[in-house]
């Protein structure tokens, strides 16, 4: 079974920062693509970034030049360093990752629960 919990959330006055992590953990045998969307409250889900296994990113309009993407694959883990932030960067943030498991030659989607970040003066 993967699983994959993220943590780092937080509330923080506009132009502070905040960093995220979100590490998997189970019967992994390898990852591929891992990246992060957002739900702003009665908004869609929308895509933030992605870095693939090998280490290309990519970005969302609005968030591209504040936000930063990267991963530790020793960790599993997927971070996402955001910078001046506003309030409209206010959301729950989802991580995701594409993990293969051992025993199998699927590769699934697999979402973390959700860490809520709040800015706000």
């Amino acid at each position: 079974q993967v699983q994959l919990v993220e943590s780092g959330g937080n509330l923080v006055q506009p132009g502070g920062s905040l960093r995220l992590s979100c590490a998997a953990s189970g019967s992994i045998f390898s990852i591929n693509a891992m990246g992060w969307y957002r739900q702003a409250p009665g908004k869609q889900r929308e895509w933030v970034a992605t870095i693939t296994s090998g280490d290309f990113t990519n970005y969302a309009d609005s968030v591209k030049g504040r936000f930063t993407i990267s991963r530790d694959n020793a960790k599993n883990t997927v971070y996402l360093q955001m910078n001046s932030l506003k309030p409209e960067d206010t959301a729950v943030y989802y991580c995701f990752a594409n993990i293969r498991a051992w025993g199998t030659s699927v590769v699934e989607l697999h979402w973390g629960q959700g860490t809520q970040v709040t800015v706000s003066s």
